[in-house]
Formats: structure tokens, sequence, C-alpha cells
């Protein structure tokens, strides 16, 4: 039987899950870890199987999500085996050591039924605040002792992760959480109450992250009305107990604290007959559960306890404008507007306009043209959702890379401005400018276009080269608040964007749209790209696709494309596709010189160039995740990496689990395509590895989905699940008849 069962929900918490886990194993003692899943192929199930199948410490239960996060942790309290309940929010993390520290001081007092430890709320940009719970420690016993010796205590405050309560104290007092929000009452007061001796540790355990867009508890909605459950809850048990008089009057004083708080912040409640509700029910349960002989708050707060106590709800809100009114402001001087920027004033008066409920509008990379999942989402919802009308950005450098029945828009325009400020949908794979406004109603879905290897959004603050391509943070935050759905491709991507960028988006695990290609695709629809692209039919196409380099500021093969297409000889062609960013640098404009290249840096779809190719050669490139879908040869040429990964910081290791062979020097990239490695077995495993990581959600109707989602606004049950990968076809690559299949021993260089 283990000293402590750790129990951590892991609903909606991917993006910080590893750390979480991390925390946990890394603790010494005697100890399981209970993950809670909600369900069992959710975004969580693959991150908590990796760490179950290195160590035995870690079990799984399942829940329903939609039972809520009290009914997951009374899951991992069934199963709990061990001596000690911990509880630990999956995207919070203990401080090191913090288990054996809480170990010796149950031992010093011991084994009290709960101790109680301090912890340090962390701001969602990692700022750490200090110790939350001083006003617990204040006048604390030194060793263990009963609730009626500490005036600090019961406190409703108190999160059910900032204690460990003895497993069978809570068995023997059936202590459970109750459905709805605000849960964590219905465990620790009732805990409080019940507890034989109680004992604390002023350090700090737990190391809780508030997420960017605030508490669920304090955004606004009828949830508040679960505290007064919880409060009911939590009153009739005190008084089935009969604890001491002064025990009883602080937890009712405590309570009723928390709900004129409540009352006091309309906004948390929202309209006006909620509030009315709330009111009056807390009114009905103040009287239901005052103390006998209670002296009520002098000044302002006894004032407030009474008209609750009378059901004055009016009489209450006219105190309370009464108080804002009394605040002194200072007028705000007008400012005029003799250098009003025209766009804006053209822009301010299209917002007045209703917005249009059919307009969708999308744009990707900064208005380049008719291209990745902007454009693939398009052409879906002109099929699914004909009644919407769409417009495409774009620079007018780029009107010409739109198909002719596409209407577009050049960017800045009047036109621009008008279709912005009254668009209901909105689809693009980087961002809008920061004077776009998000009007109230519509929808902007953020497409993304890659998978993270290298750090994105916030997690680039401590990479000063990776930093200086995202500019201002603020604005990007506020970019980001303009949300309303995120896509992913693959489990992992899930995770890193909840990160990296934080906000109340819903995500939508669909795959990319732009990769439906890769899927949709027949042999001849292949073998015509190729001849539109030039690209020999009897030549194995080889896609050389290297990623951009902040720290080299411009095209850097690393390799001297002459050379090496001359090495490979006349079975092989090159097909080079440069990194937009390197697009017409002096660097790029010297490889076209490279005598047997093709150059399909300009052309406007990727999955195009991908499609027409049989074998990749990429570096940290997100086209290699994009590229593993059609299941074709991959070789990374990594000759940078340590200089890459430092600069621009990554995710993870690529070299350790790359998904082809791996060379380090131009000499071991030709040596694996001379000997025919870039094909044979080991090769195929490795890519098989890597295809089950981030091969997750793409399998040729991901646009479907999101039509069906966003526009159409299907059920879940209504939208088409995703195609096992196992289950899949990818498009068959029209070279690859000409590779012949062999095996040569591994070269550890290579590896």
């Amino acid at each position: 039987m283990p000293r402590f069962s750790i129990i951590v929900p892991t609903h909606d918490v991917s993006g910080r899950l590893s750390d979480c886990l991390e925390s946990v194993l890394a603790q010494s003692g005697d100890l399981e870890l209970l993950t809670v899943l909600p369900t069992a192929s959710g975004p969580a199930a693959p991150i908590v199987a990796r760490y179950a199948e290195r160590d035995a410490r870690v079990r799984s239960v399942c829940t329903d999500p939609a039972d809520g996060l009290g009914a997951a942790r009374n899951a991992g309290v069934a199963a709990a085996r061990g001596d000690y309940l911990l509880f630990l929010d999956g995207d919070d993390t203990f401080t090191p050591d913090a288990v054996l520290r809480i170990d010796e001081r149950l031992n010093a007092t011991h084994d009290p039924d709960l101790l109680l430890f301090d912890h340090e709320r962390i701001h969602w940009f990692d700022g750490g605040q200090g110790s939350a719970l001083e006003r617990v420690w204040a006048g604390a016993p030194v060793g263990a002792f009963s609730l009626k010796q500490h005036t600090a205590l019961p406190d409703p405050l108190l999160p059910a992760w900032s204690a460990a309560y003895r497993r069978q104290f809570a068995t023997r007092h059936t202590l459970t959480f109750a459905p709805g929000m605000f849960t964590d009452l219905s465990w620790c007061l009732p805990a409080a109450l019940h507890a034989r001796d109680l004992a604390v540790l002023d350090q700090i355990c737990v190391r809780h992250h508030l997420r960017r867009q605030g508490r669920r508890t304090h955004l606004p909605g009828p949830h508040h009305m679960d505290f007064l459950d919880q409060l009911d809850l939590v009153m009739r048990q005190a008084n089935e107990l009969d604890p001491p008089t002064a025990v009883r009057e602080r937890l009712f004083l405590r309570l009723f604290h928390e709900v004129l708080k409540t009352a006091a912040e309309p906004a948390r409640l929202g309209s006006s007959s909620l509030q009315r509700q709330f009111f009056k029910r807390a009114s009905h349960l103040y009287q239901l559960h005052r103390p006998a002989g209670l002296t009520v708050p002098s000044g302002s707060l006894g004032v407030q306890h009474r008209l609750l106590a009378a059901n004055a709800h009016t009489a209450s809100r006219a105190l309370r404008s009464l108080r804002r009114s009394s605040r002194i402001t200072l007028p705000v001087p007008k400012r005029a507007r003799r250098n009003a920027n025209p766009r804006t004033t053209l822009y301010r008066t299209f917002l007045e306009e209703p917005v249009d409920e059919n307009l969708a509008v999308y744009s990707a990379y900064w208005g380049r043209g008719y291209t990745c999942n902007p454009a693939a989402i398009h052409t879906a919802v002109r099929r699914l959702a004909p009644h919407i009308k769409s417009v495409f950005l774009v620079t007018e450098d780029t009107q010409g890379h739109v198909p002719d029945d596409v209407e577009c828009v050049v960017i800045g325009s009047a036109r621009y401005w008008e279709v912005m400020a009254r668009a209901k949908y909105t689809f693009n794979n980087v961002n809008f400018e920061p004077a776009v406004r998000k009007r109230s109603g519509t929808v902007h879905v953020q497409t993304q276009h890659g998978t993270p290897l290298k750090r994105m959004g916030l997690d680039t603050s401590e990479y000063p080269a990776a930093c200086s391509t995202i500019g201002n943070y603020q604005h990007l935050l506020q970019r980001i608040a303009r949300w309303d759905f995120n896509l992913s491709s693959n489990r992992h991507s899930t995770e890193i964007w909840e990160r990296a960028y934080p906000g109340g988006y819903e995500t939508l695990d669909y795959g990319y749209p732009r990769n439906d290609a890769f899927y949709n695709t027949t042999l001849a629809g292949v073998q015509e790209l190729r001849r539109r692209l030039g690209i020999p039919e009897d030549r194995i196409a080889v896609l050389y696709a290297p990623t951009y380099r902040d720290y080299a500021g411009g095209f850097d093969a690393r390799l001297d494309l002459a050379s090496f297409c001359e090495a490979l000889g006349d079975e092989f062609v090159v097909v080079l596709r440069a990194h937009h960013s390197d697009e017409g640098s002096p660097g790029h404009l010297q490889a076209l010189h490279s005598g047997k290249l093709i150059d399909l840096t300009e052309h406007y779809s990727p999955e195009e160039v991908c499609l027409v190719s049989d074998v990749l050669i990429s570096d940290y490139s997100s086209i290699t995740f994009d590229y593993a879908n059609l299941d074709r040869p991959m070789v990374t040429y990594a000759p940078d990496w340590e200089m890459y990964r430092d600069t621009r910081g990554t995710y993870f290791d690529l070299p350790a689990a790359p998904p082809g062979p791996l060379a380090r020097t131009p000499q071991q990239l030709t040596e694996i395509f001379r000997t025919g490695e870039w094909n044979g077995d080991r090769a195929r495993a490795l890519r098989s590895a890597f295809r089950g990581r981030f091969c997750d959600f793409d399998d040729g109707r991901a646009a479907e989905r999101v039509v069906r989602r966003v526009l159409l606004q299907q059920a879940a049950e209504d939208i088409p699940p995703v195609i096992p990968l196992a289950s899949r076809t990818p498009a068959p690559a029209a070279g690859l008849a000409h590779a012949p299949l062999r095996e040569v021993p591994c070269h550890d260089a290579h590896t």
C-alpha cells in the first residue's frame, strides 16, 4: 500500500499535463499517480499512456467529462490505495520535494486526519505571486490541533489540492465532491468539520497556474447558483455535526461574505433576472442557516447582511449604485482628431452597419494568395454551404494567385474594410492586423499552418531570435482573444497551442483541411500535376524543403545543391521548395543556378508540391509532419540542429526520433541516396513510428468537419469521425515505381 495516492483529473489540460505528471513522478516518496481521463481516446490519453509505459506507479480511471471535476476526483478517490489522498489539477505542478516535506510533517504531527499546506498562484505568463495562505498560518498551533483551536478555520477559499487527507478518515465520513461548480466546498469544509485533528505545513507545495482567461468560477453565468447549492449542503452538514458555536458562526459568516461579493458584482451573474434569482435564494439560505444569536458585522458590511436577510434586492442594488456614484471621477478631455486615419474612419463607418450573417472572409499568410487551410475550407464551403458568400484577401501582388471564380479583395482597400467590418465568419492561418475589431456575434477560426517543432507564441519569450519574429506580445494576446475556434492536426499540436496561445477558444481536433488533398488525390491526379509542374515522368522527384532560420537571416541550404544534384545522377530530379520568408533572398536566387533543379518555391500550393514528389528531404520544417500523411520516404538533413535548437527553441528532439534516415553532413546525405537507405526497411520503420505520433487527425475530411461544425452548426454526432490511421489510403507516388527497394546496413553516422 503506497503512502500517497495523488489524484490528477486531466480534462481540458493537455497543454500543461506533461509538466504536471513530471512534477509528480519526480517526487521522492512512496506514491501512486491516479490520472482520471475524461475519455479513453481524448487528447490526454496518449500523454498519460507515455508515462504509464515508463513508470508503474501511474494508473488511470475514466469518467464522463459531462459529469465534471467533482465526479473525476470521486473516481480517483474510489480507486486510491494510499494512506493519504492528495489532489492536483492537471495544469498545476508540485514544487520539488513537496511530497517529502508533506510526509515529514505528517510524521511529526502523528498522522492527523488533515494536513493543510501552502500554494503559490502562478500568473499565466509564469510570474509567481508568493504564498497564498498566509492568513491560515497566522496564529496556528505548533502541532496537531482541533478546529476550535484555530480561528482562521474553517476557510471556504481553501482549495482541495492544498491539503492531504487521510484516506480512512475520508472513507469513514463518506467525503465526496458534489456535482457542479465550486465543488471544493463540498469536500474541504466537511473535511475540516469532521477532522479529529489537523495540522499545517507553512511551505509552498503546489504551484497553481492561473489561466489567462481567468478562473472559470469568476466567469459570468448561471453557474454561480451552484455556489448556493454547495453552501446549503455544507451548512446542513454543519448543523448535523453541531460544532462549537464559534466554529459555526465563522463558517456562516465566511460563506456569506463570498455570497455578498458575488451579489455586489452584477457582471458575474449577467441578466437582471438571474441577479434577482440569486439574491432571493441567498436570502432564503441566510434565514435558514443563520446561527441563533449571531451578531452581524458593523458598518457597511452589516447593512449588506441585513438587506440580504430581508431579501431587499432593490434596496441592495440602490446601495451599490450609491457607493459607486460617490467615487470621484475626473473628466477626460476630448482630443482633437486633426490627423484621423482615413482608413480607420472608413472602418468605423462600416462597423455601424449590421453583420452580414452569410458573409465569410478568408486570408492566408498575410494575403499571399489562395492557399493553405483557408483555401481548402473555402472550397468545402462552396460545396456544403453554398448560401455563404466568400471573399479571399490578397495583396496587390498576389491577385493573380486566386482562381477566376473566387472573389478576391485587396488588403487595405475600401472593400477590405467593409468585409472585415461586416463578415460573420473569418478564417486565417496567421492573424489579422491589430486594427481589426472582433464584433459581437461574429466567429473567427484560427486555422494554423503547421505542426510546431520550433517554439511558438508565448513560448518564444526565452529565445531572442524567435521572439523578434513575434513582435509585440500584447498585440499577439489581443489577436488570440479574437479566436473562437483553433484547428489542430495532431495531439502534439493540441497540447502546444493551449500553452503557446492561451485563450478561451475551442480546439477543433479535426486535422488540417489543406492536407485533405493527400488522401483525396488519385494516381491520375498526381501524374497530371507532375506534367503541369514539369516533373519528368521517369524520374524520382526529391523534394528539398528547408525551414527558415531566424539566426541566418536568409536562405541557407547548408548544402551545395549543384554538387548534390550531380551526385544523385539521372535517376533523380531535385525539387526545391524554400520557405516563403526566404523567397527571393540572395541565397535562394543563387540556388536557382544549381543545374538539375526545379524551383517550386513560388507555387501557390505546397500540397501539390508534396504530391508530385516521391521523397522528402527536410530539416526542421513543419512540412515534414504534413508529408508524413503521404507515407512516402523522408530523410532528415540536420547539419545545424544544435544551433537551431539553442537559438529558436524546440519542443522535442527531432534527431532522436526522425521520420527517416538522418544526415548531419552533405556527404552523409549523398550516401543515404547512393546506397538506397532512403527507401529501405529501417526508413519505413522510422516513418511508421513518426506517422503514428503526428498523423492523428488528417484523413481527407478535415475541411468538411470544419464547415459542418462552424458554419452549419451541426451536432457532434453528425460530424464525420476521424478515420483511424491504419484505415487511411494516401495518394500514391507516381515516381516511386522507378525506385528499387533495397536495404543496406545502417551507418552510425546517419542515426
